[in-house]
């Protein structure tokens, strides 16, 4: 039976003192999480345009990509690393009988470094390798979960991604542990709140995310980490959000595990990461059996192998991880100072177009304190699907509708499903004027302009 201790008043109905956007004079900084000053770096300036010439897929100038956070763009220098392993070094990582395994092992071996890098771990031997930020988590709930026992509590809350939601819901079916929800203020940000009251002397995980998908909002990680360490529990952040946003520091956030996908960080699909710190993957039984997993086998006993070869049995994502590798390798080109000024920038253009049409409603923060430039909203009597597929056909806009795999939180603001824009350094001011464009159409005209919204219809004219 699963036991999932819920405040569903306080969930729907929180009341909180509203934010007013101030004007800071620096960065502010939340355990490693550096949020720019809503004035941005004085400065600094991103050429957005000469980024987006270096992604193939968006080399349709009618195509106005607002959908990073399903999945971002990959760079050329990402296909051509796919295109140099898999014609010059594919083979398995398994051995070194001849020249290819061994150009294979290194190439993997040095996507393992990158990604060590990239989250400041202290040993590449910490990053695990998986399918993407669900196995990762999947993997931890499953292997760190075999050491709870009934009646102990894992606290997550009602911003997850189902991803990091349900593996918990199902150990707990399983194990007969508690999960409890930490639930939201009325913006859709993390309620701290409840903080003490929801961490007892029982709870032995807290697994949330660094950073929502529909709302945007960033987790203050700090005040997290502190009241896990007062009742001896571990953190693990669900980085699917926050990773393509720039190099995340694991040892200055004091978390114990994070995780994170490829596909959203400008690499392959079929990649993921879970980091771990050494002592605790040392402890956790596999998630998985099979071959290159173990030390020995014999009829009578199984030695398993010393993470992270532990946690990647079977062949692992070869070519995904070296992908991946190039895409951080890409990402580490960039100055992230001037992105974050850059994302801000346009994150405010949105809230404020947005929230001046009649009838639109943005679902969560409404100003670019501590939040990310994923920007969701709901249009009355408009279906979010709708929305989207006519910015679509009428204004080039990719955009994506729905619950975003996050139901409970979607219908905690009480509607069913949102349109969701999401912004990544390739993105400009041409992107948002579409969108604001197309949805002040909708507000103007919204049973005409859908009717008028079909494939053969377009507006937009192809390229050539």
């Amino acid at each position: 039976m699963i036991r999932v201790n819920v405040i569903p008043v306080h969930i729907v109905e929180a009341t909180v003192e509203r934010r007013t956007q101030v004007a800071q004079v620096g960065p502010q900084r939340i355990g490693s999480e550096v949020i720019m000053s809503s004035q941005g770096a004085k400065g600094r300036t991103l050429d957005a345009a000469a980024i987006k010439r270096q992604f193939p897929g968006l080399a349709d100038s009618h195509l106005h990509y607002l959908d990073s956070a399903a999945t971002a763009q990959v760079p050329s220098s990402v296909l051509e690393a796919l295109r140099h392993f898999e014609t010059t070094a594919r083979a398995n990582v398994h051995g070194e009988v001849h020249r290819l395994a061994r150009a294979a092992i290194a190439a993997y071996d040095e996507a393992r470094a990158r990604v060590a890098r990239f989250l400041h771990a202290r040993s590449p031997s910490e990053i695990v390798f998986t399918s993407g930020a669900t196995a990762a988590i999947n993997l931890l709930a499953h292997s760190y979960g075999a050491r709870l026992r009934e009646g102990d509590e894992v606290v997550i809350s009602l911003l997850e991604h189902h991803s990091n939601m349900l593996p918990w819901r199902d150990l707990a079916e399983r194990r007969g542990i508690v999960v409890r929800m930490l639930p939201m203020t009325e913006d859709g940000r993390l309620d701290l709140g409840w903080l003490e009251s929801e961490i007892g002397r029982r709870c032995k995980l807290i697994a949330l995310t660094h950073c929502s998908n529909v709302t945007g909002a960033i987790t203050d990680v700090g005040r997290v980490v502190a009241a896990a360490r007062a009742a001896g529990a571990v953190v693990m952040l669900d980085g699917a959000q926050r990773a393509p946003h720039g190099p995340v520091d694991v040892q200055a956030l004091d978390v114990d595990f994070y995780a994170f996908a490829g596909h959203k960080c400008y690499g392959p699909t079929g990649i993921g990461v879970l980091w771990g710190r050494r002592e605790l993957l040392e402890e956790m039984p596999p998630f998985m059996t099979g071959g290159q997993m173990i030390e020995s086998v014999t009829l009578e006993e199984v030695r398993y192998a010393r993470p992270p070869r532990r946690f990647e049995a079977g062949t692992p994502p070869i070519a995904g991880a070296i992908g991946l590798g190039a895409a951080l390798d890409w990402m580490a080109t960039l100055d992230w100072r001037a992105v974050r000024s850059h994302e801000l920038r346009l994150t405010r253009r949105l809230l404020e177009g947005l929230q001046r049409l009649d009838g639109v409603r943005v679902i969560g923060p409404g100003d670019t304190h501590d939040r990310r430039g994923v920007v969701s909203f709901h249009m009355a009597g408009i279906p979010p699907a709708e929305v989207c597929r006519v910015l679509d056909l009428r204004h080039g806009v990719a955009m994506r509708s729905g619950y975003h795999c996050a139901q409970p939180l979607v219908a905690a603001f009480g509607v069913a499903g949102v349109a969701r824009a999401s912004l990544a350094p390739y993105n400009d001011d041409t992107d948002v004027d579409a969108l604001l464009e197309g949805v002040e159409e909708l507000v103007r005209q919204p049973s005409a302009v859908a009717a008028a919204a079909k494939p053969a219809e377009r507006r937009v004219p192809s390229e050539g």
